[in-house]
């Protein structure tokens, strides 16, 4: 059970790194230029992990802290479960159909409709560590945490691909890629590739450890029978085991976002939990926040944000300009004139990237200074 000295109060460090990361990642997702990208805001191409992989990890890991916070003791009152466990039904199945729905824009084509995403993992991923947080005991999420982990590393080790061979870890030939094949069938399937999906099923497994490592740093940020000092001293602590632990196991089991592999998980884990805990310390404890508000207004509407930030490129390509050398779509028209013309391409690249994320901020700061925020 949640320790009883808990309290719910407001993370304003959590804000801030949610923002950071939503950021982040629509920085990395709308480059000018896909040809022209600098390597640290690329994914790596199979193992490894780049600046950019750290994203996704990062934003499970803060819905996991959130979870903690948003539910907080109400979980101790046996009561108010059904309640919770509906709310947190409502939230997934609203962002999974909401998933669903930009997948399918502008086409509607449900025969090629790809099932899985982004999305759908977050959805996911909240749904399972919301009732594993109201639920079970940290001491059951902690072994579910190991399970997961140790399970899915034997799993995709020693289990023998079927039509394969013995187990591997390349792409495509993998036991997780044998599986997003067999159920979501190829068409069903992320559009770069037909052979393997970056947010497969069994990748999902591990990912749920992501959540809950989050989980769990949030109930331990709650505690109020430690000092700030303590708290941050064993934080980085478990940062520090964390991102060890990954680069030994990175030896046998590499780092790999598509398979979000053991590793990956401890790696990644241990990163966000060092970058949350700093912040914790320097805003929450030290109270410094004049530079927290811009990134904590991306973090107030996050989900909203990553909606527009797809939406709104899309929307702008069907727009055509009449050029000297034909019809462009107005977003590549607006790459060229305003970038792509006075910059080396990856540098044009970047500035359009940045540029996207600074007039994104200008709506969001709007709606954070009235209160203005949508939840799903």
């Amino acid at each position: 059970m949640q320790n009883p000295s808990t309290v719910k109060t407001r993370l304003a460090s959590l804000d801030f790194f949610r923002g950071v990361t939503v950021a982040s990642m629509i920085l990395v997702n709308n480059p000018g230029d896909w040809g022209n990208i600098y390597a640290p805001l690329e994914h790596s191409k199979w193992n490894g992990c780049t600046p950019t992989d750290l994203v996704f990890p990062f934003f499970l890991f803060i819905v996991g802290v959130s979870i903690n916070y948003a539910i907080g003791d109400k979980r101790l009152d046996p009561g108010q479960h059904r309640k919770l466990l509906l709310h947190a039904s409502r939230r997934a199945l609203t962002l999974f159909g909401l998933a669903l729905l930009l997948t399918l824009i502008p086409a509607f084509d449900f025969s090629t409709m790809r099932i899985l995403g982004v999305l759908q993992r977050i959805a996911i991923v909240f749904f399972i560590c919301a009732v594993l947080y109201i639920k079970t005991s940290s001491k059951t999420q902690i072994r579910l945490f190991a399970g997961l982990l140790i399970g899915y590393f034997l799993v995709m080790t020693l289990v023998p691909v079927p039509g394969v061979g013995p187990s591997n870890l390349e792409p495509g030939t993998n036991l997780a890629a044998w599986l997003d094949t067999i159920i979501l069938t190829p068409k069903h399937m992320w559009s770069g590739t037909k052979t393997w999906d970056p947010e497969g099923i069994l990748s999902t497994f591990p990912a749920i450890a992501t959540c809950i490592f989050g989980m769990r740093v949030g109930g331990f940020l709650r505690r109020k029978d430690l000092a700030e000092g303590d708290k941050i001293a064993w934080l980085f602590t478990v940062a520090a085991l964390a991102i060890v632990a990954g680069l030994v196991w990175n030896g046998f089991f590499p780092m790999n976002k598509a398979l979000w592999t053991s590793s990956f998980v401890l790696f990644t884990g241990g990163l966000a939990t060092a970058a949350l805990s700093l912040s914790y310390w320097l805003i929450d404890v030290q109270h410094r926040r004049r530079f927290t508000e811009p990134f904590v207004a991306f973090g107030s509407n996050a989900i909203t944000v990553y909606v527009a930030s797809g939406l709104i490129p899309l929307g702008l390509s069907y727009i055509k300009i009449t050029t000297p050398g034909g019809k462009q779509p107005l977003t590549q028209y607006l790459y060229e004139t305003l970038f792509a013309h006075h910059l080396a391409p990856i540098n044009a690249s970047l500035a359009s990237a940045l540029a996207y994320v600074i007039i994104l901020s200008i709506p969001l700061w709007w709606m954070y200074k009235r209160k203005i925020f949508i939840k799903i």
